[in-house]
C-alpha cells in the first residue's frame, strides 16, 4: 500500500456544492458516507465491493491496515516464544502448542489476523495461493489439514510449534466475535489437554480476555490479544502477553473527519495531511491512504510488557488532532453513525468513546445507533428517516451486506 497525500479539488470531492449542503437539499444517495471498521468486501473471496465503496464522490472506508497489524501480531507471539524458551514448553514434551480464538471467519480482518500468526509461527498452509485460514478444530496430533506443525530454533534447540486447537467463536444466536463462546472454549480445550497448551492467541482482545480470566491467568500462560483494549493493557501488568494497538484514536478521527470535510466543500486531505485552520493534522506514519480503494487505513503499534503504560487509556484522543473548530466556520451539522454490536468491547468501549469525544471537537451531532449483532435489520430499521441527517457513517454485521444500507439512502 503506498503513502501518499490525497488532496482534492472542492468540485471533486464534493460534486455539489457547501451552501446545498447548508440548505438541506442535498438528496440522501449524495449525502457523505462513511463505512468504517468493516470494510465492504465479499466474504469468502476478501474481494472488496468497489460499488459500496464508490456509492457517491463523498463514499470512503475507515479503518486500518490489517496485513501490516496481523504479522505484528503474529511476530509479537513469536518474539514472546523466543525469549521464554527455557520456561514456556510447560509439559516440557518439545511441542510448543497454542490455541487460536478465531473472531468471525468471513470478516478480512479476522482472516488476516489468523493467517499472520500461523505465517509467523509456519504453522500456515497453502490454500488458493495464500495461508488457509479455516478453523483446525482439534489438532493435539497434528494431524489437521488446515494446518502443519512448524519449528522453532531457539538457542540451538528445535521446537515444533502446534496448533492445538481452534475454532470461530459465534455464539448460538449467531453472533460472531464472541467473548463468553471464547470463555466456554477455554475452558473445554483446558479440560482436554491443557498441559499442552503453552500460549493462547486470540482475533481480539475481548475473546482474549474472556480466556485469560476463565483459565490462562490463573495458569500462567501467556494470551495474546488485538485491539489494544484498555482491561487488556491494564492486564499485561498480570500477564497477559500482548495486544496490537490499531489506532482506534486516529481511526475514529478520520471517520468523523472526512465527514466534515466532505460536510464543508474542502479539500478531503484538510486535517488529516493537511493542517486545518485549528491546526489539526496527522503525520504519514500513523495512517496511509489507498486511492484506489477509496480507504484510509490507521497503522498498528504492538503493546507489550515493554510500552504498556503508555496505552493504559484507550479512549484519549490523539493530540495532534484534539483541537477544537471554529463553530462559526464549521457549522454543526447531524450524522447517523451505528455500531454493529453494542455489545462488542472494542468498538462499545473504545471505539465509540473516542466518537464521542471527536463530534464535539469536529462540531457534529451525532447520533449513535448500537445493533445486536445478529442482523443487518436490527439496524437499517432504525434508518426510517434518512431525510433528517446530513450525513452517514456505517459499521455493518457482515462485511457483505452494504447493500442494505445504500438502497436506503437510494430511495
Amino acid at each position: 500500500m503506498k503513502k501518499r497525500i490525497f488532496a482534492l479539488t472542492m468540485a471533486a470531492v464534493m460534486g455539489l456544492s457547501m451552501t446545498a449542503f447548508a440548505e438541506g437539499e442535498v438528496a440522501n444517495k449524495d449525502k457523505p458516507l462513511v463505512w468504517f471498521n468493516r470494510q465492504p468486501s465479499n466474504s469468502s473471496t476478501g474481494e472488496l465491493d468497489m460499488a459500496a465503496l464508490s456509492f457517491n464522490e463523498n463514499t470512503y472506508y475507515v479503518g486500518f491496515d490489517a496485513n501490516q497489524g496481523a504479522e505484528l501480531q503474529g511476530t509479537m507471539v513469536k518474539d514472546y516464544i523466543e525469549a521464554h524458551a527455557d520456561t514456556i514448553d510447560r509439559n516440557g514434551d518439545g511441542v510448543i502448542g497454542y490455541v487460536l480464538a478465531i473472531g468471525d471467519i468471513g470478516h478480512n480482518d479476522s482472516i488476516a489476523r489468523t493467517r499472520g500468526v500461523r505465517k509467523a509461527l509456519g504453522t500456515g498452509v497453502d490454500k488458493d495461493g495464500d495461508i488457509n485460514s479455516d478453523p483446525a478444530g482439534t489438532n493435539t496430533d497434528g494431524s489437521a489439514s488446515v494446518v502443519q506443525d512448524g519449528t522453532l530454533e531457539i538457542n540451538g534447540t528445535t521446537y515444533v510449534v502446534r496448533e492445538l486447537a481452534s475454532q470461530e467463536m459465534k455464539n448460538s444466536a449467531g453472533a460472531t466475535w464472541d467473548a463468553a463462546t471464547a470463555g466456554n472454549a477455554i475452558g473445554t480445550w483446558s479440560a482436554s489437554f491443557g498441559d499442552q497448551i503453552d500460549i493462547v492467541v486470540s482475533n481480539n482482545d475481548g475473546m482474549g480476555m474472556a480466556m485469560f480470566n476463565a483459565w490462562s491467568k490463573d495458569q500462567g500462560v501467556a494470551t495474546f490479544g488485538y485491539d489494544a483494549n484498555s482491561d487488556a493493557v491494564a492486564a499485561i501488568a498480570e500477564g497477559y502477553g500482548g495486544t496490537i494497538s490499531q489506532h482506534a484514536d486516529v481511526q475514529a478521527y478520520l471517520t468523523l473527519r472526512v465527514l466534515r470535510n466532505a460536510l464543508d466543500g474542502v479539500d478531503i486531505d484538510t486535517g488529516i495531511g493537511t493542517a486545518d485552520d485549528a491546526g489539526n493534522v496527522l503525520t504519514d506514519d500513523v495512517y496511509v491512504y489507498n486511492e484506489e480503494q477509496r480507504s484510509y487505513y490507521a497503522l498498528n503499534v504492538a503493546v507489550t510488557a515493554d510500552n504498556y503504560e503508555d496505552y493504559l487509556d484507550a479512549t484519549v484522543t490523539y493530540a495532534p488532532v484534539s483541537n477544537q473548530l471554529d463553530e462559526s466556520a464549521h457549522a454543526t451539522k447531524s450524522v447517523w453513525l451505528n455500531i454493529y454490536n453494542a455489545a462488542d468491547n472494542f468498538l462499545s468501549a473504545t471505539y465509540q468513546p473516542l466518537l464521542q469525544k471527536y463530534d464535539d471537537l469536529l462540531n457534529l451531532n451525532v447520533e449513535y445507533i448500537g445493533g445486536d449483532g445478529q442482523t443487518e435489520s436490527n439496524i437499517t430499521n432504525r434508518l426510517g428517516n434518512p431525510s433528517q441527517y446530513d450525513a452517514f457513517a456505517i459499521n455493518m454485521v457482515k462485511t457483505d451486506n452494504a447493500a442494505s444500507y445504500t438502497s436506503l439512502l437510494s430511495q
